[in-house]
């Protein structure tokens, strides 16, 4: 399948604009557990609002639980300005076969999370990402949350 081209819009106009970030200091395990979720397929790392790396199953091989998330990350690959045509950016998706990329500026600052949907026929809305989060809680909390160290 594919995405409908829509040459028109931008990547700010699809992203997913609060996604659920991590501190730099967390560890593989701390990703590992975020990773336990089937929906999550990349873990953001910032700090005071910038990009400083990203982190997808892949890249945490047989990595000791103790080691720093940080140096396994990188962001080569895995981001897109917010000013990129959504279908660029959905063409760049399909080729690599990754889900997500992250939305910067051109600071590195996050902005948000470009989700291309399992069927490949768009991208995740704010509204899907809250729809899900609502049927899916923790009996403790009442809330799906993956924050570490006062990120969000």
């Amino acid at each position: 399948m594919t995405l409908t081209s829509d040459v028109s819009r931008t990547v700010a106009d699809v992203m997913v604009t609060d996604p659920k970030t991590m501190a730099p200091e967390v560890t593989v395990g701390d990703v590992r557990a975020v990773f336990r979720n089937d929906h999550v397929h990349m873990v953001l790392l910032t700090e005071a609002g910038i990009l400083i790396g990203t982190v997808v199953r892949d890249d945490l091989h047989d990595a000791p639980d103790d080691v720093p998330a940080l140096s396994l990350a990188r962001l080569a690959g895995r981001t897109v300005l917010a000013s990129a045509p959504t279908d660029a950016a959905g063409r760049v998706l399909i080729a690599t076969g990754a889900r997500r990329l992250a939305v910067v500026d051109e600071g590195g600052v996050l902005l948000g999370l470009l989700c291309l949907k399992r069927r490949r026929t768009g991208f995740c809305s704010d509204l899907d990402v809250g729809a899900r989060a609502a049927e899916v809680t923790e009996p403790s909390s009442g809330q799906r949350r993956w924050t570490v160290s006062g990120e969000r």
